[in-house]
């Protein structure tokens, strides 16, 4: 396995977040070796829009970007509730200042532009984020996944394994 030992932070919203751009990534990286972390703004049990159940391992503002080697926001109607997140913003920030994967699928780029991460980056997102992805500076390309650097972002679920795969390509890369 080619990322034996890294550690990813998926955040997941506490409703409606999109099961494919969760389980599909999640699938993709653990099967590469990677150990995946769900944060959430709530422990309680997350509910998918088509129905997935997953338990949080932990609450987005206990998780700290030196225990990972990279973050993903999973979309889904549900992501709204860390667009303007300060703790979801921060931890964005950490991430990518420090050089590490800082990725988002569907429209949840609109957090990574939200936190100021895509001025003048190649990013796509769900149609329905791309005026906020351009009003922050991002050069949006529309296609079904997108890297600039270390920064990764998805178009939505039809997309969630070539994200996932785009997600190992990255983490593995000598930094």
């Amino acid at each position: 396995m080619m990322l034996d030992g890294k550690k990813v932070l998926m955040v997941i919203a506490s409703t409606n977040f999109r099961d494919e751009e969760y389980a599909e990534p999640r699938k993709v990286l653990e099967d590469a070796g990677a150990r995946v972390t769900v944060a959430c703004s709530s422990l309680d049990m997350a509910q998918g829009k088509l129905g997935l159940e997953v338990k949080p391992d932990i609450l987005i503002s206990n998780a700290k970007e030196s225990d990972y080697d990279g973050i993903v926001f999973v979309g889904g109607g549900g992501s709204k509730e860390y667009f303007d997140s300060p703790v979801a913003h921060k931890l964005a920030r950490s991430f990518c200042s420090k050089g590490k994967l800082t990725s988002a699928i569907c429209i949840a780029p609109a957090v990574l532009a939200n936190a100021g991460l895509l001025k003048q980056k190649r990013a796509t997102s769900f149609p329905s984020s791309a005026d906020t992805l351009k009003a922050k500076g991002a050069v949006f390309t529309g296609s079904g996944v997108e890297s600039d650097g270390k920064l990764v972002t998805g178009s939505g679920p039809e997309a969630a394994r070539k994200f996932g795969e785009k997600l190992v390509e990255v983490l593995g890369q000598k930094s």
